[in-house]
């Protein structure tokens, strides 16, 4: 999901307090399973009492799931299940590699979009604390109500209030502040900053109470924690194993599988430098390999285009003249009926046999120094429409950007390495890892 920013002014009391980012010195492990597994689990049940401590000294476990299915169209994202305060209040976020902010609804909402957990209730708990325009936080976001008339010495201590958009027109609009963050386990970190949403509107219909941002950002949960690395491993989006997280993965954690895992560079973007660009250099449909310039894929001079890597966005997102090539190609080489007159701007889809999964080609991604050859659970999915069978492409046409979502990565386990500025991916069965 990718962010954009927008400023806003709310009213609100807020304390005065300098604000403290936390460490971390150990891997923190979370778990992902899927939002309608009937596990008979409470979120309390899932999560441990928190303990008060200055950072974490040992693996944590979080269950993360990803929301429902759009009428089986696999247009999701993963959720993630932490806790907030003292005593111990559950949340659950989209997990988003596309943004930084964390942020979770709050009492008392000026306009807030449904969620079956109780809204976070900032009087409840003890360990509480709102940070001013001084905070170094605040002046972390890149708009807040801070910088909108100048800035005193008066103004440092005035509340922070933000403003947070996103690439599909989401926006969170609140109060900045920070509280105890726990994880399943046992592992608690005292004091994380975080945006305590107050007008939240747009696309929450996964069940979410906020989003965590996992981008490069200072305010990202990774960076908070300060881990050289984190990593997940997403399993069937349409199943109900439990998918891991780790924050602070051991160096040798893909050390049995070393022939199989691929390695590529992050590209570094100025303009927008919080979101995890790859250099994508091709693509294969079927034995054929695409006739796009490798420049068609390339950073322009002004920050635009490229392509990323985004845990927030399910289904891949291709440039319209570059998905209309994979879109072709497909049409050409499955021999497969189109359903429905597909266009160029619609999931292409074809119809099939009752209860099979036709043969279609392959589509590969080629990167600098490595290759995504996916298995076809990857970019096909299943569907009954007025009682004919379809499978359809799991990609579709975007914006300028090539966007490599969540539904391209199950069954794979990938690292972000933050300290040595590359991505790794394996074939995995992410439920054992």
């Amino acid at each position: 999901m990718i962010k954009m920013h927008k400023l806003v002014l709310l009213v609100a009391a807020l304390a005065t307090i300098s604000s403290t980012n936390a460490a971390a010195s150990g891997a923190v492990r979370m778990q992902l399973m899927h939002i309608d597994a009937r596990r008979g689990l409470t979120p309390h049940d899932l999560l441990h009492r928190m303990a008060q401590r200055s950072r974490l000294s040992q693996v944590a476990s979080v269950p993360i799931t990803p929301g429902k299915l759009n009428n089986g169209v696999p247009d999701t994202e993963y959720l993630a299940h932490l806790s907030i305060g003292t005593p111990a209040q559950p949340v659950q976020l989209t997990l988003d590699s596309g943004s930084d902010l964390i942020w979770t609804q709050c009492l008392p909402c000026v306009s807030c979009f449904h969620q079956a957990l109780p809204i976070f209730n900032t009087s409840l708990s003890s360990t509480f604390t709102e940070l001013p325009c001084s905070s170094a936080a605040c002046q972390d976001l890149p708009a807040t109500s801070c910088r909108a008339g100048g800035s005193s010495k008066a103004g440092d201590q005035e509340p922070c209030r933000y403003g947070y958009s996103y690439g599909d027109g989401s926006l969170t609009y609140g109060r900045l502040v920070a509280d105890t963050f726990a994880f399943a386990g046992g592992a608690a970190v005292p004091v994380m900053a975080f945006g305590c949403g107050l007008n939240n509107t747009g696309i929450f219909k996964s069940n979410e109470t906020g989003i965590v941002g996992f981008g490069r950002g200072p305010l990202s949960l990774p960076s908070q924690l300060k881990v050289d690395n984190f990593s997940y491993c997403f399993t069937d989006i349409t199943g109900s194993a439990p998918s891991p997280v780790l924050l602070g993965v051991p160096p040798n954690v893909f050390s049995r599988d070393h022939s199989a895992v691929h390695t590529t560079p992050f590209i570094q973007n100025p303009a927008r430098p919080s979101l995890y660009y790859l250099y994508l250099k091709g693509i294969t449909v079927g034995s054929t390999m695409l006739p796009i310039p490798e420049s068609r894929f390339a950073l322009t001079n002004n920050g635009t285009g490229g392509t990323i890597i985004d845990s927030g966005t399910c289904m891949t997102m291709f440039p319209s003249d570059v998905y209309k090539l994979v879109h072709d190609a497909f049409i050409a080489q499955a021999r497969l009926p189109v359903f429905n007159n597909a266009t160029a701007t619609t999931p292409l889809c074809f119809t099939s046999p009752p209860g099979t999964k036709p043969k279609v080609p392959r589509l590969i991604l080629h990167f600098d120094g490595a290759t995504l050859d996916l298995p076809r659970e990857n970019y096909m999915f299943e569907l009954q429409d007025a009682g004919v069978s379809i499978t359809c492409l799991a990609v579709n046409s975007g914006g300028a950007m090539t966007i490599i979502g969540n539904y391209q990565q199950q069954n794979m386990h990938v690292l972000y390495d933050l300290a040595n500025n590359k991505l790794s991916f394996v074939p995995a069965q992410c439920d054992m890892v």
